[in-house]
This record gives C-alpha cells, structure tokens and sequence, in this order.
C-alpha cells in the first residue's frame, strides 16, 4: 500500500484508460494515447483474458493499464470498484503516478459528467489503499506502507474530479483512523485533542471544547450520567467552519455520537457482545472526517459540527437502571437501560445545538442501534427525517456517493411509546418493538420543532467484518462522504 495518494502534476506516468467489454477494438478516442504509451493500451486489450468486464484489469505494458467497464453503463459505484483494483494493481507495477483519461471512452449518464467519474475512481483508489497501521509491531507480516502516488490528467475536468476524489476518501480514512484506534488511547479527551489539531491546520476552522464540570454546571445531565462511571471525563467538542467566502446562508449542523467505548453501563453486554464497542464513536468520526473535508474543499458554507463524547463504563459513580435525569432543555428521563446510552449524550447535544447554533438544518449521525442492523443489513443506512428538502438532499448525497440511506418512518404514535411512568420520557421502552425507530423518537424530544433535522444510524454500514473491494475489516468511515456531499449540496440553495 501506499503512505500517500494526491493529485499533481509528474513527469511520467503510468497511462490508465477505459474500455467497454463489446469493444472489438480501440476506441478512437484511445489510439492518439496508444501512440503516447508505445501501443502499451492495445497490448492491453489483446492480452489473454482480458474481456473489459467492469473493474477488470490489463496491464498493458510498465507505462498502460486498460480498466474494463462492461457492457453496461458504468456508474459511479462500479467505478469506485475499478479504482480499488487500480490501486492494487499500479502498487504492484511500482509505480508512482497515474494518468488518468476516460474522456470518449464513458457511456450513459457519466459520459458527461467526466468529473464525476473521475472522483468515483479516485474515491475507490484512496479508499481501497487505507490500512490502520499505527501500531506495526516487531512481528508485524508484510510491509509497511511507503511511498506517494501521485494521480494527475491531460483534461482540466478529470483533475477536478480527481481531486476532490482523493480529498472526500481521505476525510472517510480519516474517520476511519479514529474509529480504529483503540480505546486505551481514544477516550474523550483524546478525540478533544483531534478536534483542537485539525482546526490548527485549517484557516476558517475553530474549536471549543465544554468540559465535564461545565457541561454539569449548564444542565447536560444526559452527557453527565453517561461519562460519569469513566475515569476519563465526557466533554461536548464544538467545531466551526466559516470560510471568509460564504455563498450561502444555511448554517448546517451536525452531531455526531462519540461514545468512545460502550461496556453498556450496569446494564453490561454479554456474550462478548462488548467486543468491537471502540466503533461506538464511528458517528463522531464521521462527523471529523466531514469537516476535514469541507475544511479541505474550502466549501463556502457555515457548518458546525457537534461532538458528545463519553465513555459508558462501570463504577461506583455509575448511572443505573431506574435513574431520573433532567436533560439540557429540562425534558426528563427514566432510565431503563443504561445501554441505551447514546441517545442520552446526543440528546443533550441536540438540544444544545438548537438553541446556541441556531441551524437551519441539524442532522445527527450515530451508531445508535442493533435493530437498524436487523432491519437494513450492512447495505445502508436508515434515515429518519419529515422534512421533505433536507429528506431529499441527504438521499441523494447518500446514491452520489454510495452511501445509501433507506426512510424510515416517525410518527405521533412512536413518540407516545416513549413517554414514560415515573418521568416525561424513558430512554428505552417497555418492549422492543420498532426497536430502532425508539432511538429516533426518543431525539426528536430534544429539536426545535421548526428545525429541520435528520437521524441517520449507520450501526450497520459503520464497520464490515469482512473485507470488500474498498475496505478492509473494520471501520468503513461511512457517514463522512454522506455528510461532505449533503454539506456541499446546500451550496447552490
């Protein structure tokens, strides 16, 4: 693998183009790069095998490389699939640059929309390269990542395309890094630390963190009781991104659950049901990696992001099952399971949101539940929103960038069953019926009704226990490109 992938202009490269599977030859718009590449493109197609189905590829020679495309028209998804191939095989050959030209060579909806696909591959490039290697110990099997690739086009269009590639799958590896690192050195004030550093490289990026005994003394009572078994004290991180060019006038605002470790409190997984909750802060990491995006992109919006971190431990100062705790807008809760405690940090860190930010759009992001994960598999995403714009946007920045959200339903009746005996509401109902659609009614207490928002539980997409063409095991850092992309929608508004 290797250490970087950028875009830049080198001096030599290695020649990557596209082919259909029903091409019996080179297409026209290929033979005037042939000639640049020593014929190394038609070697490519002749060689035995290669038939130009989707993500197949040739390597024509130590300076060409043919990437099939099938027979259908290729879509930003397949591309990502063809770049993770790419990667493997440019590492393979040594190689330290790729030039990159599809144009003539796309069909169907990219044809003309070269930056598109451009960014699809680059994005399957970045993505399938990303390993976790910070703890390489003397036993450690193959190499360690080194060296810089470097991916550059003739076409003005392809290198947009390639560069905001390679900046979107660098935020989700970024994300991807924080969900990975272990929880012996990822607790709340750790994840402050991240937040601080990446505001120190950005211009236009500020960071303030409320400190556990401040975010008693205001009222967080949720963020309080779910940090307060921990050795390590909760804190609610605010970044900032406003751009000396703003071109729009929402203010965006996220929130992400950074539940840095999940033993699930008194009420304690089991059946080593408690391995792999270091990924409960894959929510917060998404929101991370979104602004290092934006911040990169130097995307001319306002956007906030809002991180609750706590780690949910068991001590003596431990919440318990039948606790009554007053929330940051004075809503009440009972508490009937103390693994339920992600809601409690996000709903503190909503309602704080609502009324110090003020956003036109809020939208939460959290590994919140395991029914999601029963419900919608590993495939997406499940998406709880009633207003109709933000519904939209967010969809559709979830089928861009291959992310998919599906809708899930919110009404008057899962509301009701959240109210509770002893306090205005409980953080988990008597029964688990629509299981993951309590989390999402349970929130809704805690935003200004005239705001709109978005619940996104990304429990199943948020990891992957086998690897796949883009990602190794572990965090997928999803929600990241989901939220960059929405983020950058609003900007045409």
């Amino acid at each position: 693998m290797y250490r970087t992938i950028r875009t830049g202009s080198p001096r030599r490269s290695v020649l990557v183009a596209g082919i259909t599977s029903t091409s019996k030859r080179l297409p026209a718009a290929l033979k005037s790069l042939d000639t640049q590449c020593g014929g190394g493109l038609e070697a490519a197609r002749t060689r035995p095998g290669f038939s130009g189905e989707a993500g197949q590829i040739s390597v024509g020679s130590d300076s060409a490389i043919l990437i099939g495309l099938g027979s259908e028209h290729p879509t930003p998804q397949s591309l990502r699939t063809a770049g993770a191939s790419l990667v493997a095989a440019l590492h393979a050959m040594n190689a330290s640059a790729a030039q990159i030209e599809f144009g003539g060579c796309l069909s169907g909806p990219l044809a003309k929309k070269i930056a598109h696909a451009s960014q699809a591959i680059a994005e399957g490039v970045v993505l399938a390269n990303w390993r976790q290697e910070s703890w390489r110990g003397s036993a450690a099997r193959g190499d360690a990542a080194s060296g810089t690739l470097v991916l550059t086009s003739k076409d003005g269009a392809t290198r947009g395309g390639l560069r905001r590639g390679c900046i979107m799958a660098d935020g989700a590896n970024e994300a991807r890094r924080l969900g990975s690192t272990p929880p012996n050195i990822a607790n709340p004030a750790w994840i402050a630390k991240q937040a601080r550093s990446m505001a120190k490289r950005h211009t236009g990026l500020s960071c303030s963190v409320i400190s556990a005994a401040k975010a008693k003394e205001l009222g967080m009572g949720g963020l309080t009781a779910v940090g307060m078994g921990s050795s390590s004290p909760p804190c609610l991180i605010h970044l900032k991104w406003k751009p000396k060019s703003v071109k729009s006038s929402e203010r965006i605002a996220l929130v992400g659950k950074t539940v840095t470790y999940d033993t699930g409190g008194y009420s304690l997984k089991i059946s080593n049901g408690m391995k792999g909750m270091k990924y409960d802060m894959c929510g917060g990491a998404a929101v991370l990696g979104a602004m290092q995006t934006i911040a990169t992109l130097k995307l001319p919006i306002e956007v906030h992001a809002v991180l609750p971190a706590a780690e949910n431990m068991v001590s003596e100062r431990s919440y318990r099952p039948d606790d009554i705790i007053e929330m940051y807008n004075g809503v009440t809760v009972e508490v009937t399971n103390t693994d339920a405690e992600g809601r409690l940090v996000l709903a503190d860190a909503l309602a704080w949101t609502c009324k110090k930010i003020k956003p036109t759009q809020v939208i939460d992001i959290a590994t919140l539940t395991g029914g999601v994960v029963v419900a919608l598999g590993e495939w997406c995403s499940g998406l709880w929103c009633k207003d109709v714009p933000l519904r939209r946007t967010i969809q559709d920045a979830g089928d861009a960038c291959g992310e998919q959200v599906w809708r899930m339903p919110l009404w008057k009746e899962h509301r009701d069953f959240m109210r509770a005996r002893h306090a205005d509401i409980w953080n988990s109902g008597p029964k688990r019926d629509g299981h993951p659609i309590q989390g999402a009614a349970f929130l809704s207490y805690f935003v200004d009704p005239d705001v709109p928002w978005a619940h996104v539980d990304i429990a199943g997409p948020a990891t992957t226990d086998s690897a796949t063409d883009l990602y190794v095991v572990g965090p997928t850092g999803c929600g990241a490109r989901l939220l960059a992309e929405t983020a950058a929608s609003f900007i045409s508004v």
